[in-house]
C-alpha cells in the first residue's frame, strides 16, 4: 500500500491529507497565519502526526502545493526534517493530462482541474473553490482548460465588512432564518449567504451558456458546505477536492 502525505498551503489554511493509495483516509487543517518559522512548523506537524497516529516510516512521499511562496520554503524544510526526504513540490508547470493554457494559473486552480479530470471524466466540469478568493474554473470532457473566474472570497468580504464598519459585528456564516432580516446578524447572514449564492449561480448559468452545455459542478473550499444545500446547481461538495488534485499531480513524480 502506498502512503502519501499531501499538503495544500493556502492563504487562510494549510490542509493536510493522509492518502492510502488513491483514498484520503484522514485530513486536518491548521491556520496559515501568523506565519511560523520552520522550527515551529516542525513541532506543530510532529504533534499532529502523533495525534493522528501517523507512522512516519510508512510515508513514501510528501506532496506539497502552495499559493503562499513565503511559506513554501519553511514548510518544505520542516517536512524534510521530519521525513528525511525532500517533498515533491507541484505547481502549474507539473505535467498532467490537463494543460493549464495560462502561465498565470495558481496551483490551487490547476489542482482543482486535475482532480476534476480524474474524478469526473467524460463531461464538462465547473469547479467552484470557496477559499480566501472565490475561484471558478472550467474544463472540457477532453481535459482542455476553458478558463477561470476570480472574485473576493466570502470570509475575506465578511472580514472587510466587519472591520470597515463601526456597528456590524462578527457573525457565524450560516443560512439565516429568513431572507429579509430584522436584526443585524440575520441581515448580514442573508447578504453573505444569498448574495454569494446568487453570484455563484449566476457564474454557473453564464458559463453553461458560454460553453453551450450543462456542466457538472463541484464545490470545494472552506465554506462550500454552507452553499451546497441551498442550490441544485452545485452537484457535489468535496472539501478535499484540491488536495486530491495535488495528490494526482505528485503521486508518480
Amino acid at each position: 500500500m502506498m502512503n502519501f502525505i499531501v499538503i495544500n498551503i493556502g492563504n487562510t489554511n494549510i490542509r493536510f491529507g493522509l492518502f492510502k493509495n488513491d483514498n484520503c483516509e484522514i485530513s486536518w487543517i491548521i491556520n496559515t497565519k501568523p506565519y511560523k518559522t520552520s522550527d515551529e512548523l516542525f513541532v506543530q506537524f510532529l504533534t499532529l502526526y502523533q495525534y493522528y497516529q501517523i507512522n512516519i516510516d510508512e510515508i513514501e512521499k510528501v506532496i506539497v502545493g502552495s499559493v503562499v511562496p513565503q511559506l513554501t520554503y519553511d514548510i518544505s524544510r520542516a517536512v524534510e526534517k521530519i521525513h528525511n526526504k525532500k517533498p515533491i513540490l507541484v505547481d502549474r508547470n507539473t505535467p498532467s493530462a490537463v494543460i493549464p493554457k495560462s502561465k498565470q494559473m495558481g496551483t490551487d486552480i490547476y489542482a482543482n482541474l486535475v482532480a476534476a479530470h480524474h474524478l469526473y471524466p467524460n463531461r464538462k466540469k465547473i469547479i467552484i473553490d470557496f477559499g480566501t478568493a472565490l475561484t471558478v474554473s472550467c474544463l472540457t470532457e477532453n481535459s482542455e482548460t476553458l478558463g477561470a473566474i476570480i472574485a473576493p472570497g466570502i470570509i475575506t468580504s465578511l472580514n472587510s465588512l466587519v472591520s470597515q464598519t463601526a456597528q456590524l459585528p462578527e457573525i457565524e456564516l450560516k443560512k439565516p432564518q429568513s431572507v429579509l432580516g430584522l436584526d443585524t446578524v440575520t441581515c448580514m447572514q442573508s447578504g453573505m449567504v444569498y448574495g454569494y449564492l446568487g453570484m455563484v449561480e449566476g457564474f454557473i448559468d453564464r458559463i453553461n451558456s458560454e460553453v453551450n452545455d450543462d456542466c457538472f459542478v463541484i464545490a470545494t473550499g472552506g465554506v462550500s458546505h454552507v452553499y451546497k444545500p441551498l442550490t441544485d446547481k452545485i452537484h457535489i461538495a468535496d472539501r478535499l477536492h484540491t488536495l486530491k488534485g495535488l495528490y494526482y499531480l505528485g503521486k508518480d513524480k
